[in-house]
């Protein structure tokens, strides 16, 4: 008697998680429909790809490919709505995960240990971290990432006195750390919730150098206060793939993201778009997203 109740109970909950896992999987669009809503994530401080305007609207290159995926989801949903929210990056994906949000847009790299959490588009993007310094950041830096041999002079100063900032729940952090290595063990990193807030410690010389991906940081440099006092790394420690994050385990509305960003990257509208967020740039960032696109 008491087994077959336990076997009773057993059925029961395997029913109860497989019906819970029916009303999160693959209904992405069922859901959309329902409300006739589509929940767009963005990142307010990942400028040129998601951030606010003066007007407090999201803008930015992968805000604009999130309203083309809209505009796809328009067609089978008549009088769909546009639902933006402001999150953060260490929030963002649980967001995705949770069902709070259907998209989440930003500067997003694809990597295996988010893909545990959430699924992600075919790559909206492709860069690599470097590091914004000052003209006048330590020499061994400079050689670092702008690959300059020290000078005699320079050679000197101490690496132990050196901060490097760096944006938290990045994956960029662990990548610098493992760039330093033992060469330059004293040499502390520091946190930054924002990369407005490590372009700030750089100009006021708290740190002496801000890593992040190289697309960001061009950006970020036309934003400070004196522009041309600043250098960008040339070197790239990383391969970083952007892309649009969506929810596990389902096909059928990742087909519609990943179709819509295929159509969209063979139109004339993306050589717009890239050159309106990237300038003269734009063509060559064309053929470099074209090349790990998805065919037809």
């Amino acid at each position: 008697m008491l087994a077959n109740c336990m076997r009773r109970l057993i059925l029961a909950g395997v029913a109860l998680g497989i019906s819970a896992y029916a009303a999160t999987a693959a209904q992405t669009l069922d859901l959309i429909a329902q409300k006739s809503v589509i929940r767009i994530g963005y990142i307010n401080d990942e400028a040129p790809f998601s951030f606010k305007s003066k007007e407090g609207n999201p803008k930015g290159y992968a805000v604009d490919l999130c309203g083309k995926i809209a505009d796809a989801v328009g067609h089978k949903v008549p009088d769909l709505k546009r639902d933006y929210v402001e999150t953060t990056l260490a929030d963002g994906f649980n967001a995705v995960k949770d069902g709070r949000i259907d998209l989440l847009c930003g500067a997003l790299t694809i990597n295996l240990a988010r893909r545990q959490s959430v699924d992600f588009s075919q790559p909206i993007f492709l860069t690599g971290a470097s590091a914004l310094l000052r003209k006048d950041s330590p020499d061994y830096l400079m050689a670092l990432f702008l690959d300059k041999r020290p000078t005699l002079a320079s050679s000197k100063q101490a690496p132990a006195k050196s901060v490097i900032g760096v944006r938290s729940d990045t994956t960029t952090g662990a990548t610098l750390r493992e760039a330093l290595g033992s060469d330059v063990p004293k040499t502390r990193i520091e946190d930054f919730a924002t990369h407005q807030d490590g372009l700030a410690a750089l100009e006021s010389r708290k740190i002496d150098a801000y890593f992040a991906d190289r697309a960001l940081l061009f950006d970020l440099a036309a934003h400070a206060r004196n522009p041309s006092s600043l250098a960008i790394g040339n070197r790239l420690f990383t391969h970083e793939p952007y892309g649009i994050a969506l929810r596990q385990d389902d096909s059928a509305f990742r087909l519609v993201v990943d179709q819509t960003l295929t159509d969209l990257y063979q139109s004339d509208d993306f050589t717009k778009m890239l050159t309106t967020y990237f300038g003269n740039e734009g063509p060559i960032l064309r053929r470099e997203v074209m090349m790990q696109s998805i065919p037809q």
